[in-house]
Formats: C-alpha cells, structure tokens, sequence
C-alpha cells in the first residue's frame, strides 16, 4: 500500500489526555507533529518537538509559529485542543475564573487558528479541527463558563470555515461526549452517568472515537466538508 506524505501537524495541550493520545497517535502513523502546553511533556519522539507554552500569550504563540514556518516550512494540520474547564453555579463563579476560561478556550483557539492560516494559505491547504462541547447543546448546570466558551468556539469554526475557504483551508469542530480524562475526575459518577443517559448511544467516548472523527476531517478527499459540527453520542 503506498504511504501517504509526511504531514506537519501541530495540535495543542499535549501534556495530556486527548492531546497526548493524538500526539502518540499522530507520530506513529509517520507524521512530524509539533505540541504545545503550559507543562512539560514527557513524551519523547523523533518525529515530535514540544514547546511550552501558553495559548493566550500572543507573542509567544506567534513565536511558535515562526519557529515552524522556519524548520518545516508548511504547516498542513491544526487540533485546537488546549482547554480548561470550571464547573459551578454561575451565582459562585468569579470573574478571574470566568476570564481564564474564556481566554484559554477561545482566545487561545484564535490565535493558534489565525497564525496557522498565515502559513496554511502560502500553501492553498489546510485544515483546522477545533474541540467544543456537549455542554453547549445541552445547557449543563453548572458549566456557564465552559458551555459558553465552547459556544463560541462553534461560532467561530463556522465563520472561520468561510474566510478560510478560497485559502483552501477546512475548519470544522468535534464534539466529545464525556471521555475518562483528568477533566472528569472531580465530576461525581452519578453526574456523569446522567449526561450519558441523555445520549442516543449511552456509553462513555473513547480516544479512538475522537480520532475516527478527526481523521475523516483530516482527509484530502474531505476538502468540501468544512463548518461542521459533529457531536459524539447522540447529542445535537
């Protein structure tokens, strides 16, 4: 079977969780994938470069992307994955915490996708995968911060899908419905279990599921399927 091309893909958060699972998932089927988190990253590959980073600094987002532009000079994927959670009645949430959320989720999602775009559109190709919520859709309690960053992300993916089209650049936004990661773990079981059984296919996501979706995005034939939103499970 011939192999396709080497891809440069740079996919936020890798320290851990999904992005860790996309970094290994990503190096091992060939391609040269550059991460990004606040942390360190104990994954060490040939085909991986880590920085640390925050997503809502601009000079050092824009740092990173020069870097990439000078050693690889394309850039062909972005998975905006970087993202933070606060779950609490809106009533005791602060404005510092309503401000990091904010800035994370959706500040540092636009800058990641703009800088990309810089490179992307040299190339009349791309494509961007960012990551919003079930949250959204389903009005959770307790998630005004999260649910509302994530609805903004939406917004964003389908109006970036439009101003980045003539460049030959997909952006389109996966879903996940609760996955086993570090965000979940503060979560009661019973909490969790309640979202699960709103779902039309009532069980936990995996990795493998997010991946499957990223993966038809990330298609060359996929080049028409852009501004879309796909939820796991059920939920729309």
């Amino acid at each position: 079977m011939k192999r396709e091309p080497e891809r440069i893909i740079l996919i936020t958060g890798t320290a851990s969780g999904i992005g860790r699972f996309l970094t290994e998932y990503y190096t091992g089927m060939g391609d040269q994938v550059i991460g990004c988190d606040i942390h360190e990253s104990d994954f060490h590959h040939e085909r991986y470069r880590h920085f640390i980073l925050d997503v809502t600094d601009e000079k050092g987002v824009k740092s990173m992307y020069g870097e990439i532009r000078k050693t690889f000079g394309r850039l062909d994927v972005l998975i905006n994955n970087a993202g933070i959670a606060s779950m609490n009645l809106a009533l005791l949430t602060t404005v510092e915490t309503f401000h990091r959320v904010m800035n994370t989720n959706v500040i540092g999602t636009f800058l990641c996708s703009r800088e990309a775009a810089k490179i992307m559109k040299q190339h009349q190709f791309g494509r961007i995968v960012n990551f919003v919520s079930i949250a959204t859709p389903l009005k959770l309690k307790g998630e005004s911060s999260y649910a509302s960053s994530k609805a903004a992300i939406s917004s964003m993916t389908e109006i970036l899908a439009h101003e980045f089209a003539e460049m030959g650049i997909t952006v389109n936004a996966i879903g996940p419905n609760p996955i086993r990661t570090n965000l979940l773990r503060s979560v009661p079981e019973e909490t969790i279990q309640k979202l699960i059984d709103q779902q039309a296919v009532h069980r936990y996501g995996t990795y493998e599921d997010i991946v499957n979706v990223i993966d038809f995005f990330l298609k060359p034939e996929s080049d028409l399927i852009t501004a879309q939103i796909i939820y796991l499970g059920g939920i729309s």
